[in-house]
């Protein structure tokens, strides 16, 4: 029997129902009144703010483009470190960013990349070296003679944000990577409205069942929301901000809008202080490649990432990484995205990723300053940082690693108790084109405080010696290499007036000798004499000529008396060793847009040397051999860097307080200072201390030997003690290099010779 309530229990009910369902009216109605405003509010910020999404794209700085040729020097150890700088790895040689080695023989798949001049499409290539040089370069892609590696990523400029990050379109994206993102973490994406309660009950369940959390619980919506617009805090608030977000996006924009920003925004790694945004980026920072390039083991792996990138680093963890990228496997082939044999086969695949990342913030902060000081006229600094440009410089990777391994080499075995700390500075550039190719500014690579290559300006002593000979050669007519000149004590009064009486670092005098003797030997007094007749004056315009220096014509600037910095030098110097052309010092190539367009060029001069100044510049680099062969630098004329030819001239400033040394080859030019930063004396000369930091570059440096050329010079025998030429069989003949044309006028046959010397009127006579 089934009780009923008494008419009593009914009367008293009444009243509160009554007041529950106005109370319900209201509450409904207040919830309206402030929700609906508030709804509006939200809808109109959160569209807004979806809409206007832009990110900070961070300016990329590449090094220059390796250009393998038939024939051009490179070693082993050269070309492993420019695959290893522009993040190759080892593999088949056949997947772009790849290579395989046997011996000496390279196959190596390129990327393709977008240069200064243009696309450079995807090569691949067996590349044979031997000897030092290039041996054989076969295409194996079917396409023409040249080939190019893609240029090593070598500074990234970031703006507010350290977010590194590189923007695809989902059009773009491999199908798989797409398809398995949702498969796994929303698998009902297409068709919930931004929250999906049963896919989150579905995921509870998959996990449950497979002991391991396989599939997330949020849409991708939701993670979308919760990275662009609020925190991690697991808290109420926020989950009910973040559901809102996702159903007001998914109102309002098309899956495809969503689904391409996700792809764009999720996180994927942290190198320092640097995070891995979007999956273009991450694939660049995992495993060197484009994101289209990536296999199916490589797309699992990135999907296993975004539950978690720190704990699933492959880098860190790569065994958990890797439990993670087989279950998402798994998950392709349950699916239908993968059959079981191609499941199977990625889930044999190792990891694949980069065993050091292709992502630099700076890797050579002295070559990265010249770049800045170059973009200046340009670019302020806020104009480059953050804006998704693309900067393309003339550094050489494996160049400057050797350059800097020299310098801490070097450094370190001259390091001595008893003496001050030594600093260094070092500019490398190609020598035919004026190309920066490395650039360090501190003994410590890394330490970006204070770069002593552009900016410590030193006395360069002897470093200027072969300028005043060149402005004498460029008179043929009053001098050539044969011509007699005194060395013996010379004084002068100097405008201030002291008396000057400089004297050779032997502190001897040497006589009457030819002009190519005392620059071979370095000898101070015979080159004032040299300096005066040429004119201090004529020294300071062709400095200003050459390499914008400004200097006081003063007698002693004839033997080095200015401070200059090692860059200034070696930009005096780039006249000798391009051949007597005037050639700017270039480290940038050019700048692309966030598109790809060229919008800055800085194409190097490319003038003509002038017939005169070519061939007084080979005349004294042709001195500059001697003096690497018997002269103040005839420690280059043995070990790894004898069969180099190079020319060479030593510089030590007073007290040995700087130690300096140009040197070129037909490859590349190197100014080296050594010295210490509170100026005082080391005890180094020129030989001793910066020419043991050349030697030690350039016997690692692939470099062409040095081949002045013969255009515009006549050889002729001069007999010995005389401005005359004889023949070759005469007793002291030697061999001098004229400009054609200017030889002596007369000619003392060994007859001659012999007569003078019976009569008394030889060398010595009078």
């Amino acid at each position: 029997m089934v009780s009923r309530p008494s008419p009593n229990a009914t009367a008293r009910f009444k009243p509160l129902l009554r007041y529950g369902l106005w109370g319900a009216l209201f509450l409904l109605a207040l919830g309206l009144g402030f929700g609906i405003p508030v709804g509006v509010v939200l809808d109109r910020e959160v569209r807004a703010e979806f809409e206007a999404l832009t990110w900070q794209i961070p300016t990329r700085v590449f090094a220059r483009p390796l250009a393998l040729v038939e024939g051009e020097p490179m070693s082993v150890p050269a070309l492993q470190q420019e695959l290893e700088a522009a993040a190759f790895s080892e593999g088949d040689g056949r997947t772009p960013g790849t290579f395989s080695r046997e011996g000496g023989v390279f196959r190596i798949a390129t990327r393709g990349f977008r240069d200064v001049d243009g696309a450079v499409d995807p090569a691949r290539a067996e590349v044979r070296l031997a000897n030092g040089r290039v041996a054989g370069l076969r295409r194996n892609d079917g396409g023409g003679p040249g080939f190019m590696l893609d240029p090593a990523r070598i500074a990234t400029l970031y703006g507010a944000k350290q977010e590194e990050r590189e923007l695809i379109r989902l059009d773009d994206a491999p199908p798989l990577l797409v398809a398995g993102l949702q498969a796994v973490e929303d698998r009902n994406f297409k068709h919930h409205i931004g929250i999906d309660p049963w896919g989150v009950l579905r995921a509870m369940f998959v996990n449950i069942k497979e002991g391991e959390l396989e599939q997330g619980g949020s849409t991708l919506t939701q993670q979308l929301v919760r990275s662009l617009f609020l925190s991690n805090a697991k808290t109420a608030t926020r989950k009910a901000k973040e559901a809102a977000y996702a159903l007001i996006i998914e109102a309002r924009f098309d899956k495809r809008r969503i689904l391409e920003t996700y792809l764009n925004q999720v996180y994927l790694g942290q190198q320092g202080g640097q995070s891995i945004h979007g999956v273009g980026a991450a694939s660049r920072f995992w495993f060197g490649r484009d994101v289209a390039d990536l296999k199916a083991h490589e797309i699992a792996l990135l999907v296993a990432m975004v539950q978690g990138p720190s704990h699933h680093d492959p880098r860190r963890h790569p065994e958990r990484a890797k439990t993670r990228r087989d279950l998402v496997l798994g998950v392709f082939h349950d699916t239908g995205l993968l059959t079981e044999v191609q499941r199977d086969a990625a889930r044999r695949q190792p990891l694949g990723v980069l065993a050091r990342p292709g992502l630099a913030r700076n890797r050579y902060p002295g070559f990265l300053d010249l770049v800045r000081r170059q973009l200046a006229s340009d670019y302020d600094a806020d104009a480059l940082t953050g804006a998704g440009l693309t900067v393309h410089t003339t550094l050489a990777p494996s160049a400057q690693r050797d350059a800097e391994a020299s310098v801490a080499r070097s450094l370190g075995a001259l390091d001595k108790a008893d003496r001050p700390a030594l600093q260094a500075a070092l500019v490398l550039t190609d020598a035919q084109t004026g190309d920066v190719r490395a650039i360090v500014g501190d003994r410590n690579a890394n330490q970006p405080a204070f770069n002593r290559a552009l900016d410590a300006r030193r006395p360069v002593g002897s470093l200027l010696k072969p300028m005043v000979y060149l402005l004498a050669l460029a008179q043929p007519g009053r001098w050539s290499l044969a011509s007699p000149i005194d060395d013996g004590p010379v004084s002068m009064r100097l405008p201030n007036g002291q008396e000057w009486a400089p004297k050779n670092s032997d502190g001897r005098s040497h006589g009457v000798l030819p002009l190519e003797d005392a620059l071979i030997y370095s000898y101070n007094q015979a080159t004032v004499r040299l300096g005066m007749d040429v004119g201090p004056e004529r020294l300071v315009a062709l400095l200003k000529a050459l390499a914008e220096i400004d200097a006081e014509p003063n007698p002693s600037l004839i033997l080095g008396s200015v401070d200059l910095s090692p860059y200034a030098m070696a930009q005096a110097y780039q006249f000798l060793a391009s051949g007597g052309r005037i050639q700017p010092l270039r480290a940038v190539r050019g700048v692309l847009s966030p598109e790809g367009e060229p919008v800055a060029r800085y194409d190097g001069r490319k003038d003509e040397a002038q017939e005169g100044d070519a061939v007084a510049a080979r005349l004294v680099t042709l001195v500059l051999q001697d003096a690497a062969r018997r002269g103040t630098a005839r420690a280059l004329a043995s070990g790894e860097t004898a069969g180099l030819a190079a020319a060479g001239k030593t510089g030590t400033s007073n007290d040995g307080r700087d130690s300096w040394f140009a040197g070129y080859t037909g490859s590349h030019l190197a100014v080296v200072w050594v010295g210490n930063d509170r100026n005082e004396a080391t005890g180094l000369y020129g030989a001793t201390g910066a020419m043991r930091v050349w030697q030690g570059l350039f016997s690692t440096l692939p470099s062409a030997p040095l081949q002045p050329g013969e255009q515009g010079i006549e050889w002729a025998y001069v007999a010995q003690g005389q401005f005359a030429t004889t023949e070759s069989e005469c007793t002291g003949a030697r061999r001098y290099p004229f400009v054609a044309g200017f030889l002596p006028a007369e000619h003392l046959s060994c007859v001659e010779r012999g007569l003078l010397d019976f009569f008394g009127f030889g060398a010595d006579g009078e």
